[in-house]
């Protein structure tokens, strides 16, 4: 029952102003993307005041490379996300509860796995990249190790995808600044204090995620909530897991690929030497940083559209999907300017090499500017992800950030070696895919993807608009009586009743 209940904790999206709502959501998230971010970039930072510039290399490079291995299972718990906010979006919390209980199995079973790939495959996965010998065997040791705790890392995601889908940004920003100032005090203990080696880094990350994972399944276990969870209950429902991994797989796909299109294209990075290497896993860092807010406001878009869609309320999905859209834009070329002027002295922060500093120069002034495009296809992937369309954005990034953006790469390095042309492969792919994405969001019914998941029973809107339109004929019948038989008004009435029949059928749709 929904009022045997308490609601603390959660974000009915639902109901109240959708701007605030909204806002209120992507705060905390930003914060809590902000501290996610210290993670790799502690280590980068500490890393590279401490140890050498091939250590730091190796650190920095390791982007996308995890990004390859750990976004098929973060794409998974997307699509869990998608699944519980349209359950709680309809109150709905049996199913939501259920829902809980089999993500949280289905993470247990996928971090083993991810470990077994990571510690296995790594080696394998680092020889196509063209890395510098001096990194080589750096790269690996920080691989390793950082897989060695895959399961720390997609539990925790997870049980983020889990409180984000029903509207609690609060607490995962709470545990997130906790364990982030952990990993940065672990960062400087093992490697400025006792000078161990770059794998210590990957440790000290581990142990931070693994630290804040114990505390988002202590809150998922408290009694009473919408989404308490019971270890007696753990069970993979096949019916959930089925609806989890219809709307994750897409999106797991999606990141996949893209991490294998971002290891390729690091890998025609580094054929411009160590300096190359550094630069880009550096620009790569601040850009995630840069990033971050509107990243926030694609979360709250998503929870925000399945919601509401769950709850069937199609006109207010659409409100809050083009605020969003318009806000992560308008954030997006703000912080695009910025960094236009700052990032030279932003990648000196990490490294003072007046070569590496240049080339994040130069990185800048290609990129930046175009940032406002990339926040859009974003925004718009993240409401076809919040409206269950995810095969949809996973099509056109593979097809436009993955295929065309490497071929366009190979081809160009084939005939001109010049990294700049490198740089200019993302704001090209990033103007094609906005407007794919732009015609698919004016023109397509996104917002209808929920209505065949369950079929309703067949004679049920017909009994509804039977009784509907009785009652409109009676109402009007009496009223009939009153004017006397006149014809005009006769046909005034029946005009009425056709309307608001048409109505009805309109909201039974």
């Amino acid at each position: 029952m929904k009022t045997s209940l308490t609601m603390k904790d959660t974000r009915d999206m639902t109901q109240g102003n959708p701007y605030k709502l909204m806002i209120g959501f992507a705060m905390p998230i930003l914060l809590s993307q902000i501290f996610q971010q210290l993670y790799n970039t502690a280590d980068a930072f500490i890393v590279g005041k401490f140890m050498s510039t091939a250590s730091l290399a190796a650190v920095t490079s390791s982007g996308p490379l995890i990004f390859l291995l750990t976004s098929f299972f973060i794409g998974l718990a997307q699509g869990a996300g998608v699944v519980i906010s349209r359950y709680f979006g309809a109150g709905d919390y049996d199913t939501v509860s259920r829902a809980v209980h089999t993500n949280i199995v289905f993470g247990l079973i996928c971090g083993p796995v991810l470990t077994a790939i990571g510690v296995g495959l790594t080696p394998f996965i680092l020889k196509p990249m063209n890395l510098d010998p001096e990194i080589f065997p750096l790269a690996v040791e920080y691989f390793q190790y950082y897989f060695m705790g895959s399961i720390a890392m997609v539990m925790y995601n997870v049980c983020l995808g889990i409180m984000n889908a029903l509207g609690d940004s609060r607490r995962p920003l709470i545990y997130l600044i906790i364990s982030s100032l952990l990993n940065i005090f672990l960062d400087w203990l093992f490697v400025g204090v006792f000078h161990w080696g770059v794998w210590c880094a990957a440790v000290a990350t581990v142990i931070s995620q693994l630290f804040s994972v114990v505390l988002c399944l202590i809150t998922l276990c408290k009694k009473g909530r919408v989404y308490s969870l019971s270890f007696k209950k753990l069970k993979l429902h096949k019916d959930m897991l089925k609806e989890i991994v219809k709307y994750g797989l897409p999106s797991g796909v999606q990141n996949s690929v893209i991490g294998l299109a971002n290891v390729l294209v690091q890998s025609q990075i580094n054929v411009f030497g160590l300096y190359a290497t550094t630069e880009y896993g550096i620009y790569s860092k601040l850009e995630g940083f840069a990033f971050l807010p509107i990243t926030s406001f694609t979360m709250a878009i998503s929870t925000f559209v399945g919601q509401n869609l769950g709850a069937k309320q199609v006109k207010r999905a659409k409100k809050g999907a083009k605020f969003g859209i318009i806000a992560c834009m308008i954030l997006a070329e703000t912080i695009g300017i910025i960094f236009f002027f700052t990032a030279k002295y932003l990648v000196g922060l990490f490294n003072a090499t007046p070569e590496i500093m240049e080339l994040g120069q130069t990185h800048a002034r290609i990129t930046s500017l175009f940032f406002c495009l990339l926040a859009f296809s974003h925004a718009i992937a993240a409401v076809c992800r919040g409206a269950g369309k995810a095969v949809v954005p996973m099509a056109i990034m593979l097809a436009i950030w993955c295929v065309l953006r490497v071929t366009y790469i190979m081809l160009v390095m084939h005939f001109i070696q010049k990294i700049q042309l490198i740089y200019w492969a993302y704001p090209i792919t990033w103007t094609i895919s906005s407007i794919i994405y732009f015609f698919y969001y004016k023109f397509s019914k996104w917002e209808k993807a929920f209505g065949n998941d369950k079929p309703e029973n067949p004679f049920e809107n017909q009994e509804k608009l039977s009784l509907e339109t009785t009652e409109i004929s009676q109402t009007n019948e009496n009223e009939d009586d009153m004017f006397d038989g006149e014809i005009h008004t006769k046909n005034e009435v029946e005009n009425i009743i056709e309307n608001q029949v048409e109505d009805k059928i309109e909201n039974l749709e």
